[in-house]
């Protein structure tokens, strides 16, 4: 086949030694097999802003680390510069969250390393050791889809408890490996604690898994996970073992709206209080020096 561009410069560096062919193409990138020594791993190369469907939206942005308070300014002013720093920080989120779930023992391929922005990591496969399909090409038994939903779930609570949130997980973003799912791709990878949009993200990605296994054990489709894990969460009592239960009790009672007043009004006349203090301290409002 005929080598990719974003492969090339690897094959010259002799970071891979071949080009076996494409596995998939998808929104955010192209994955390839490559030999690698005796045996064959992902590389995983990145398109460009204006050929991905999945765009670096700013909610995923939100509370991820920059290099430097200069980065962080050209990427507001979205000169050249700060859109370059823009498309690296969107391909580095994904080798981080990698080599940090991976060392945190979740189900995601290994990363081998990044060589001119591409990434090397390991190939999933399945029982019979081709390629692993995608959660959403295989059927399941009722039995298995409960197994797989709870293995799920828990790395979604590993993964918050590591402080991530994966962002966009679905059954297109899980692999069926031989030894039960993975989960894959993870660019958009959302920073649990400084993203004000983090619980949407994570009931999003809670209720997508909800929606695919329910097909198969339809008594999933009655659980709520997603609050439960964002209680523990916010009380700091999530743990990597937690036990859940899928049953949420939502309160209804309606906000006492004249008390939520009446405190903002007793906030506000001690403030205004302190205010006339300190003006009297420092001599009085609209003082000013008398004439000699």
């Amino acid at each position: 086949m005929k080598i990719p561009r974003g492969l090339q410069p690897l094959l010259d560096d002799g970071a891979i030694d071949g080009v076996v062919g494409a596995l998939k193409s998808g929104k955010e990138a192209s994955v390839y097999l490559v030999r690698v020594g005796g045996g064959v791993q992902c590389a995983k190369v990145y398109k460009e802003a204006s050929q991905r469907a999945f765009r670096s939206a700013a909610q995923y942005q939100e509370g991820r680390k920059h290099r430097g308070s200069r980065e962080q300014r050209a990427m507001g002013k979205r000169s050249r510069f700060g859109r370059e720093e823009q498309e690296s920080s969107w391909k580095n989120a994904e080798v981080e969250a990698l080599f940090r779930l991976s060392g945190a023992g979740l189900r995601v391929p290994r990363p081998y390393g990044v060589y001119d922005g591409v990434l090397l990591m390991e190939l999933v496969t399945d029982a019979e050791g081709y390629p692993a399909p995608r959660l959403n090409d295989v059927l399941l038994e009722p039995e298995q889809a409960r197994e797989w939903h709870a293995i799920l779930l828990n790395q979604v609570v590993r993964m918050l408890c590591a402080g991530m949130i994966h962002g966009d997980l679905s059954e297109y973003n899980v692999l069926a490996g031989a030894h039960g799912p993975v989960i894959i791709d993870l660019p958009q990878a959302v920073d649990a604690a400084g993203n004000n949009n983090a619980f949407a993200m994570l009931a999003r990605d809670v209720n997508n898994l909800r929606g695919y296994f329910s097909r198969f054990a339809p008594e999933l489709a009655e659980t709520e996970h997603a609050h439960e894990i964002w209680k523990l969460y916010q009380a700091r009592e999530l743990r990597p073992d937690s036990t859940l239960t899928g049953r949420f009790i939502h309160d209804t009672r309606r906000a006492n709206v004249g008390a939520v007043m009446y405190e903002i009004d007793e906030a506000r006349k001690e403030a205004e209080a302190r205010e006339r203090g300190r003006i009297a301290a420092e001599g009085g409002e609209g003082s000013s020096p008398r004439k000699g």
